[in-house]
């Protein structure tokens, strides 16, 4: 019986399995998915660099070989893996031999696998099809305010109420700004963005969405354009915070990693070009004092702030609320809200 099934059709209770090198599974692959490789990231070029220059038996015979070895220490995986997930697809690039071998195999050793059609090119065919229908349909309503306004915050507790969120920094593992990336770790790929973006939306309970407001470039990503077309759109929502609660919450989120300062210290080179030489060693030093707060107050006064400013006075709010109480600005948001939408 074959056993191959469509992305649409999988049952949101699966475990995706992705057979590909942990580089290309480091790269993008389904959220939720789980890295098996067939092949470590050397042998998949020299699997490659043969097939393409040699021969595509001997290709195949070292593919052969190198997946015969893990065999069994694979096999105990996926047995281990089948007694918490009952439905469990295997993927590869394209839907190929990686995954079909596996799936036969294991199918025929009892373990009731599938196999991805299309594998993850299949799944990016669905991701860049449905993404941009599903913006034709949704409402966005979207949170504007200045750095350290506490905006993501927002937009969390609103997810953790119940309420339809898009969180985009996630999806980029980047706050949007020069000091973006402290404490964010690796930043993630377009296709991995697009894909987790896809994944928030798809599981939306209706078409008004929450979101941040955000420039087109988000660390190493951009937004399609239908994304931020959707954002002008969309109802806007004005947050509200004195400049001295902004850099608090500022210094008190980025100091959150163990190598915080040695990251703000290489984030604050790149202001050079746009502060001058003596600006940037000037706050050098207050970061080796520790002197974190006052460093934050004047990068908001003198940077972020005026470089904002102009953006925000392009929209008509909606609604304004104080955000200097997190919890007072989100019942606010919360009320309006129902009553506006009727949610």
């Amino acid at each position: 019986m074959e056993r191959i099934i469509n992305y649409q059709d999988v049952r949101e209770d699966s475990l995706f399995i992705d057979l590909r090198s942990p580089g290309e599974f480091k790269d993008y692959t389904i959220p939720g998915a789980i890295n098996i490789p067939l092949f470590s990231d050397e042998e998949r070029k020299e699997i490659g660099t043969i097939y393409k220059q040699e021969s595509i038996e001997k290709a195949k015979q070292l593919g052969v070989e190198a997946v015969s070895r893990k065999l069994p220490e694979i096999y105990q995986q996926m047995r281990e893996l089948k007694k918490a997930h009952r439905n469990m697809v295997v993927f590869c690039a394209r839907g190929g031999m990686r995954s079909g071998t596996i799936c036969s195999l294991f199918n025929a050793l009892g373990l009731n696998v599938w196999q991805l059609r299309g594998g993850y090119k299949g799944y990016r065919g669905v991701v860049n099809e449905e993404l941009s229908k599903i913006h034709e349909r949704v409402t966005y309503l979207v949170l504007h305010g200045f750095t350290g306004a506490g905006k993501t915050e927002i937009l969390h507790r609103l997810a953790q109420r119940g309420w339809d969120v898009l969180d985009l920094e996630g999806a980029a593992n980047h706050r949007g700004s020069l000091f973006g990336s402290v404490g964010m770790g690796e930043k993630r790929s377009q296709k991995q963005f697009e894909a987790l973006v896809h994944q928030q939306l798809k599981v939306r309970k209706t078409d008004y969405i929450f979101v941040e407001a955000e420039s087109k470039r988000i660390g190493n990503v951009l937004m399609p354009d239908y994304i931020e077309q959707a954002l002008k759109r969309g109802i806007h929502v004005l947050v509200e915070v004195d400049i001295e609660v902004r850099a608090q919450r500022i210094v008190e989120e980025y100091l959150q990693s163990s190598n915080a300062q040695e990251e703000i210290l290489q984030s604050l080179d790149k202001l050079t070009k746009y502060l001058g030489t003596k600006a940037v060693e000037r706050y050098t030093d207050f970061v080796q004092a520790e002197n974190y707060l006052e460093v934050a107050e004047e990068l908001l006064e003198n940077y972020y702030d005026p470089m904002y400013d102009h953006k925000q006075k392009n929209y008509a709010y909606d609604l304004v609320v104080d955000g200097n109480d997190l919890d007072k600005a989100c019942r606010e948001i919360e009320e309006w809200a129902k009553g506006k939408l009727g949610l």
